[in-house]
């Protein structure tokens, strides 16, 4: 018992979060059963459905990849406490970047891919930057002028696409030419849409654990993040932080939205902003800015959508309840005393038992 009480004081965030999903969870379960003439059914669609065959696994893998760098990109300028929402639009237009570059320069394949990702992924990083330029310059809002300039750069690259010599007047609806296949990410598993972006993605996990972990600039961007004025007066470019982890985070985004067009489509024909980079910040609170808990958070939100879908395709209950659980669980995560009175008590018990 001694040895649960002291692990369980040492994981608490670990243990508030799973507690903060178990009530979610909880709650759909207890509305789907006032809702819906077949409960069980439904409940197995949501919980199993993911699960009964491998392309709809596969859907759920396909999702959790731009989930992922989304919330990476969050979780890197959140922890520098950088409220910086412009992955959205760092999505949006690095994957028009990418399509413009697989379109536009005609490299073999192997150089094709990774001149359309590091363009896009570039053009990402500028877009989050300039928010933090703007910060550092003048004292700007970032979250302001970052949900500003994703509509900017939704218009901006929607115009530039979607007409000449971008544009397929005879694809039947608005999109650019298709890929070239040199371009386009092969295809990891049969049966599915599976891509090698999730390997670029497992690479860019660790990669950003490493260097939040384990490097000075990983630890001048959460020490400002923590306390900006210790921070300044530790000799920390404060100004220079901020830019890099804007950067950073875009850079992600970008990368994310890249490998997605070049991953899962035949031509970009993104009409309205994907909405990955809002649901990386969901990410990014599930699994508190850590980068290795990025993927976990990110499969978990796949997966429930998924099994969303497929439960509201064939049960009488809507995919909106998934908006319900989600609500549920941010806000006991992000509620700082939810459980604390019960983690106060591990404590005292903890130091009593050594008295």
């Amino acid at each position: 018992m001694q040895r649960l009480r002291i692990w369980l004081t040492r994981h608490f965030d670990l243990v508030r979060l799973f507690a903060a999903v178990a009530i979610g969870v909880l709650f759909a379960v207890v509305i789907i059963y006032f809702v819906s003439n077949q409960p069980g059914h439904a409940l197995a669609r949501l919980f199993g459905g993911p699960l009964q065959s491998v392309r709809r696994f596969g859907n759920v893998i396909e999702l959790m990849i731009p989930l992922t760098f989304a919330g990476l990109s969050i979780s890197v300028m959140f922890s520098a406490n950088q409220f910086n929402l412009g992955t959205e639009g760092a999505f949006y237009a690095s994957g028009g970047v990418a399509a413009m570059a697989a379109l536009g320069l005609g490299l073999p394949a192997g150089l094709s891919q990774l001149a359309a990702i590091l363009a896009g992924s570039i053009v990402g990083g500028l877009i989050c930057a300039l928010c933090g330029f703007l910060k550092v310059k003048w004292g700007t809002n970032e979250l302001v002028t970052s949900l500003m300039l994703n509509y900017v750069m939704y218009y901006l690259f929607k115009y530039i696409l979607f007409n000449d010599p971008f544009k397929d007047a005879r694809a039947g609806y608005v999109s650019t030419y298709k890929l070239p296949q040199e371009a386009r990410l092969p295809q990891l598993i049969a049966g599915t849409r599976i891509h090698a972006g999730l390997i670029i993605m497992a690479l860019a996990v660790l990669l950003v654990a490493v260097y939040m972990k384990k490097t000075s600039w990983g630890f001048s961007l959460k020490l400002t993040g923590e306390n900006q004025t210790f921070a300044i007066y530790s000799g920390i470019n404060v100004g220079m932080v901020i830019l890099a982890s804007q950067f950073a985070g875009g850079l992600l985004g970008g990368m994310g939205g890249s490998i997605q067009v070049l991953g899962m489509y035949e031509r970009f024909q993104w009409v309205n902003l994907p909405g990955y980079g809002f649901d990386g910040v969901i990410v990014s609170i599930l699994a508190k800015k850590n980068p290795l808990l990025v993927p976990v958070a990110a499969f978990f939100l796949a997966y429930l959508r998924i099994g969303s879908d497929i439960m509201s395709s064939s049960t009488d209950v809507t995919n909106e309840l998934i908006s319900i659980i989600q609500s549920i669980i941010i806000l006991f995560v992000s509620a700082k005393v939810f459980l604390d009175a019960y983690r106060q008590k591990m404590v005292v018990k903890e130091v009593t038992s050594h008295e």
